[in-house]
């Protein structure tokens, strides 16, 4: 990291990181709709918002993942429909990666971030599927009800795409992310030393 920026003042540092987290989930949310040649599986594209969630929350506590994934649910359901809620499946998968026990069970590299992000996604869809299921949801978009064997097929063909291409994808995403966060920390734990 440039010693200047490192030395600078620090409310400069907090607001070129908040820009950059701030600028990164746009971006997610910018890819989000868009379906780019190769990358969709069974028509399902990577769940973008899911795997920035998953990168935040690594390494935060379990409220501050929540409450990632509940606001970035809120965005996603202001660009979509709000029923099903994206912001309760984001939310808990927000939760649960932050409360995974890293140290004990899990290293931080590419192979565990891209476990992690395949079975909250997994999880995502079966929490989209279960509000499905409730009465009322089929009315929604259409006169006809879904039935919940169409409901449960189709979340499994989902399900699995999703997870398979999030979880592939999940590095393009973290990597940078985790980067950027760790070199602020460091330089932010360099600064609060007494000299």
């Amino acid at each position: 990291m440039n010693k200047s920026f490192a030395q600078g003042h620090p409310t400069k540092r907090q607001i070129v990181n908040v820009a950059v987290t701030v600028a990164s989930v746009i971006l997610c949310l910018l890819i989000l709709p868009t379906r780019f040649p190769g990358m969709e599986l069974l028509g399902v594209a990577p769940n973008w918002l899911l795997i920035w969630v998953v990168a935040w929350s690594v390494k935060r506590t379990a409220f501050q993942g929540a409450l990632a994934g509940l606001t970035l649910g809120f965005i996603q359901d202001g660009m979509t429909a709000h029923q099903p809620t994206h912001a309760l499946s984001l939310a808990i998968v927000g939760l649960l990666t932050a409360r995974i026990q890293k140290q004990r069970y899990i290293q931080e590299d590419f192979v565990s971030v891209a476990l992690i992000v395949f079975g909250m996604a997994v999880l995502a869809e079966t929490i989209t599927a279960l509000q499905f299921s409730l009465p009322g949801f089929g009315l929604i978009r259409s006169e006809t009800t879904r039935t919940l064997p169409e409901i449960w097929l189709y979340h499994q063909r989902i399900a699995l795409s999703s997870a398979i291409l999030s979880s592939l994808w999940a590095p393009a995403v973290y990597y940078p992310l985790n980067r950027w966060w760790e070199r602020m920390n460091a330089v932010e734990s360099t600064q609060s030393k007494p000299l």
